[in-house]
């Protein structure tokens, strides 16, 4: 279901609605990590407190939208995103990103705070190395059967989507796209963030340390705490209840509950 708030004509392109709540306090935008969509976050918009708007967003390439040109860069992909959200800064947005997801909504903080003076209510930054921290990545200039292998590693997608070949050959070029975007990434020094941001990791992720994950503090002059759970780099699957309950907790207060 998507319900547009805005006029503008490619807005419900970009956002999904899948249990809108206009009398919310707060809107939570959630960014897929490499290969995901909006769909991903549906748990998540169904299981938050009715004070929370959860805006789900689907990027380009992919699922409905899988006709259009794919956006293969961090800076690019946030110009968008951020165009997409302004109709929706009616009240305080909260970012929250998985893998590549936090480093996009970090950039995306980043121009609301910059170009709007909008300072976002909290940035989420799930799975995902702070963007001073660099790593050489090059998985999306693997082979077909490379990328697969490096999925299944981290077990992003279920064995029963990688095992059906149609499927693989539609998602396969979204996937190295957001791949190409989320590794060659390069952060911009500038001016940091002045919004909270809650760092939140597994124990075991092979893309993102403690010491990475723990470098967000770095990125704003807010308040920054780190939360570290049991599992790998799709930790949130098993402790989804936990995650929600972390963001909910930290985003209550701006609707005057206790």
């Amino acid at each position: 279901m998507t319900d547009n708030f805005s006029g503008a004509d490619d807005n419900g392109l970009w956002i999904r609605r899948f249990h809108p709540r206009p009398d919310s306090a707060v809107r939570l935008v959630c960014l897929p990590h490499a290969g995901g969509s909006a769909s991903f976050y549906f748990p998540v918009s169904r299981a938050m407190p009715d004070f929370a708007d959860v805006l789900c967003v689907q990027y380009p390439g992919r699922q409905d939208r899988r006709a259009e040109p794919l956006v293969d860069n961090i800076p690019d992909l946030a110009d968008q995103v951020y165009a997409a959200l302004l109709p929706w800064a009616d009240r305080p947005l909260a970012l929250f990103g998985h893998s590549m997801g936090a480093s996009l909504a970090f950039e995306v903080a980043r121009r609301l705070e910059r170009d709007k003076g909008i300072v976002p209510a909290y940035l989420f930054a799930s799975g995902r190395r702070a963007p001073s921290t660099h790593r050489d990545e090059r998985v999306h200039l693997q082979d077909d059967n490379g990328l697969i292998a490096e999925m299944r590693r981290l077990s992003g997608t279920s064995t029963q989507l990688l095992g059906d070949e149609e499927v693989l050959r539609m998602i396969l070029p979204a996937i190295r796209s957001d791949y190409r975007a989320a590794e060659t990434y390069a952060y911009e020094p500038g001016e940091p963030l002045t919004c909270p941001v809650l760092g939140l990791v597994g124990d075991d992720d092979p893309k993102v340390n403690l010491d990475e994950a723990a470098a967000w503090a770095g990125h704003t002059e807010g308040s920054f705490d780190l939360k570290v759970f049991k599992g790998g780099h799709f930790y949130l699957a098993e402790h989804q209840a936990a995650v929600i309950k972390e963001m909910a907790d930290r985003l209550r207060p701006l609707a005057g509950k206790a």
